[in-house]
């Protein structure tokens, strides 16, 4: 299945984007056709062995739209470049239309006006010389609809296809207008002076002088919505210095190729993805990670694009560049975020896609209706060109993706990376949270703290251990025995452990190594997952875990068994370690809880929200953990397999269940889970099967993402309720329900005021959301 992202000019409102998302999804091999009015991008997945996308395009341009491009990577200049043009472009369209329109206006209202002192020289006045008038009128017009000329190719082709949009009730509406304008005229030159007063020039250009102010504004405001992609794109630096040939030479960043070396010196961006090679420094990662001090960095060191040098020089090795560097990957990701919908939009998609249709038709039986009961022409034409301007669904389609594009931008400039407009959405109905305790509470980097022998061991031990290390000597007194058995029961364990890439074991590992022991080869390595492993070692097993691995093998723990009850209670994980089916003793490892872990789950039980942690550990260990964190309820010793089935039985209470986790084993638990959280410091395949990454790798962004979301769905439902309250209420007093009722008459230049307006104070709205503070 692959996935395209074209970007479509000439689509005009929410009616375009449905037309488009009905034509793509009806082509056989498209699964998903997702249109957004905010971006003008459209998203498709499809089968390349069915579809091509160049078949995809063909469809999206008989349609009546133009592709501009197939998705790919545009850098920042670019980028601004095409949006300055774009608002420049509609800025002097609307201030050509000013300056035909306002005297337009002026010589058609002032003759109307006669308590008020305004002059209209006397040769193009209506009743002195109305030819001329009429003609003035027309000239001030031409103008004015040549420059909203867009409104006429792109409405009428999209009636001629049966599918109406915005431009097309602007187009009808002011071209009924002319027309009747012209019939007029016409009349004029026939003799028919009182024609004059029958004309309605100044309507069709006074609609589209203030309908491209509004369009103008909202091309200022839509530009401002994409601001977290901008600061995103301008991060990346334009050049890099590569070694060839031995010579440092400046090229820029498009055309760096992997495996260049690339030469970064104290104050410069690192330009692409890599591994250092030669040199030591420090580098400012907080734009990734949050983390303000700088990261040393040697040989081996990883290396990310737009991160900062402070100090050093050194050289790297780039492996990812364009597309596959982590900051690339993290704008497309907040760009797929933006382009998406979430549910809430399903509702206005559907309106938007049949709702032109229906205001044509209730446009045109107003005016029947009014000319029947009126038999008034020019009263009936009001009618129908008001209905026609203000119903325009603009407001409507862009309620909901602005929102979102702002609510992204602003978790992305937080370092809170949200995948989906549903992800957004769904987080800010969460009642409970799952939290997995290593690596997510805890720090994740845990440390050996003590290491306990067993008596069985003690006195068999050295009779029993062939394996003792370069830099252990055996012969030593009785009275040393103790500590070298402690110090051979580390180094057996480290060997066992070394194959394994579960952090306790790692520690251990990292503890020997540390000591200066040299670690023999372990073969037949076997991970049991939440239980322990099983390694051999010159011959010998060698069994290291949890209490459940002892009583699988049958072993007896003997006086052991209080010693662990006792280290679990102060908040550390013991680790039975069996030689030859022998309880050899007790390697206790604890991990740091993170600093900001505690108030960030008082924030979470604030907010209401049930807080539950889940971990491989024993009880006791558990429980000690999340007494410390303020957790009242614990899942402990649950299988990695078994974390899935632990958020499953919650979802079937009709619990809401976010999961936060951040190794290989909490994948199939984000991947259950309403919403999955992923720490953004955890591996790739968590960070794939998460809804959101924390970049961060801190625990009080969970509930600053589930804020920004209640903001952000708030924010939506304000504009929904805006955009359709003015929609059901404007429609009735345009269709003159109100002068029915003895009340004033719509006219058609206000109509099209208030339609600009309910757009831009609907964007203006979802701007807000730029105010937002992170918790």
């Amino acid at each position: 299945m692959n996935n395209i992202t074209f970007e479509i000019s000439g689509m005009s409102c929410a009616a375009c984007a449905s037309r488009v998302e009905k034509v793509l999804s009806k082509i056989e091999g498209v699964t998903n056709a997702s249109v957004n009015i905010a971006t003008d991008k459209a998203t498709i997945s499809y089968d390349p062995r069915i579809t091509t996308s160049q078949e995809l395009r063909t469809v999206i341009e008989h349609t009546g739209y133009k592709v501009v491009q197939p998705k790919k990577t545009v850098t920042i200049d670019e980028d601004k470049l095409r949006k300055e043009k774009e608002i420049k472009t509609l800025r002097l369209k609307f201030i050509i239309a000013t300056i035909f329109g306002f005297p337009l206006l002026y010589i058609c209202m002032a003759p109307m006006i006669p308590w008020i002192p305004l002059l209209v020289p006397a040769i193009i006045h209506p009743d002195i010389n109305p030819l001329n008038f009429a003609m003035t009128q027309i000239i001030l017009t031409i103008p004015v609809v040549i420059v909203g000329n867009k409104f006429y190719t792109i409405g009428f082709k999209a009636l001629i296809r049966r599918s109406p949009n915005m431009d097309s009730l602007i187009a009808i509406g002011t071209s009924a207008a002319i027309i009747y304008s012209l019939f007029g005229t016409l009349q004029i030159i026939q003799g028919d002076t009182h024609a004059a007063h029958r004309l309605y020039f100044e309507t069709a250009g006074v609609i589209i002088a203030l309908v491209l102010l509004g369009k103008y504004l909202e091309s200022v405001s839509k530009g401002k919505t994409s601001e977290a992609i901008k600061k995103l794109m301008g991060l990346a630096p334009k050049t890099a210095t590569i070694m060839r040939n031995g010579i440092e030479t400046e090229i820029l960043i498009d055309e760096v190729e992997i495996d260049d070396i690339v030469v970064v010196k104290p104050g410069e961006k690192i330009p692409v993805d890599g591994t250092v090679i030669d040199g030591h420094t420090a580098i400012d990662e907080s734009m990734l990670t949050g983390e303000s001090m700088p990261v040393d960095k040697k040989s081996g060191d990883n290396v990310f694009s737009a991160t900062i040098n402070t100090t050093g020089f050194i050289k790297f090795r780039a492996e990812k560049i364009g597309a596959d560097t982590a900051l690339a990957q993290i704008i497309k990701l907040v760009e797929d975020a933006q382009g998406s919908k979430a549910p809430i939009a399903a509702m206005a998609d559907k309106v938007s896609g049949i709702f032109v249709p229906i205001v044509c038709i209730i446009a045109l039986l107003s005016a029947i209706t009014w000319l029947i009961g009126t038999q008034d022409v020019g009263f009936a034409l009001t009618i129908f060109i008001s209905v026609l301007v203000i119903a325009c669904p603009c407001a409507l389609g862009l309620a909901t993706p602005t929102a979102i594009m702002v609510g992204t931008g602003k978790g992305a400039e937080n370092g809170i990376l949200i995948k989906s407009g549903e992800a957004l959405e769904n987080a800010h109905n969460i009642n409970t949270i799952i939290l997995d305790k290593t690596g997510t509470i805890t720090e994740g980097k845990p440390t050996v703290t003590d290491i306990i022998i067993s008596s069985q061991w003690s006195a068999s031990g050295y009779r029993n251990a062939n394996i003792t290390g370069k830099d252990i000597n055996i012969e030593s007194e009785m009275s040393e025995r103790h500590e070298k058995n402690t110090e051979i029961l580390l180094q057996i364990t480290a060997a066992a452990e070394k194959g394994s890439e579960h952090p306790l074991g790692q520690a251990i590992v990292s503890e020997a190594e540390n000591r200066g022991h040299i670690l023999p080869i372990a073969t037949r390595f076997n991970a049991l997952p939440g239980r322990g492993i099983m390694a051999s070692i010159d011959g010998q097993t060698i069994l290291t875990g949890n209490h459940k691995l002892m009583d699988e093998h049958e072993i007896p723990l003997d006086e052991l068994e209080s010693d662990a009850n006792k280290l679990a209670s102060e908040g550390k994980t013991p680790m039975y370690v069996a030689i030859n089916g022998v309880a050899a003793g007790i390697v206790a490892v604890s991990d740091v809880v993170k600093p900001s872990s505690k108030s960030a789950i008082e924030k979470l039980h604030k907010m209401g929200i049930d807080v539950i942690m889940i971990t491989g550990d024993n009880q006791r260990t558990a429980k000690a953990i999340a007494k410390q964190m303020g957790i009242s309820q614990v899942l402990a010793e649950v299988l990695p397999q078994d974390k899935s089935n632990e958020v499953k039985k919650l979802q079937t209470k009709k619990h809401i269940v976010a999961m936060v986790g951040d190794g290989i084993n909490d994948a199939p638990a984000l991947v259950q889970a309403d919403i999955g959280i992923a720490i953004g410091s955890g591996t790739d395949v968590a960070m794939e099967s998460a809804d959101i990454i924390l970049m961060h790798s801190d625990l009080t962004d969970v509930s600053t993402a589930i804020d920004l979301s209640k903001k952000t769905i708030r924010n939506i439902k304000q504009n929904l309720f805006w955009a359709f309250g003015y929609n059901t209420l404007g429609i009735p007093i345009a269709a003159g329900f109100l002068y029915l009722l003895g009340g004033p008459l719509l006219n058609p230049m206000f109509a099209a005021a208030a339609m600009s307006l309910s757009s831009v104070s609907v964007l203006t709205n979802a701007l807000r959301l730029k105010r937002y503070k992170h918790l």
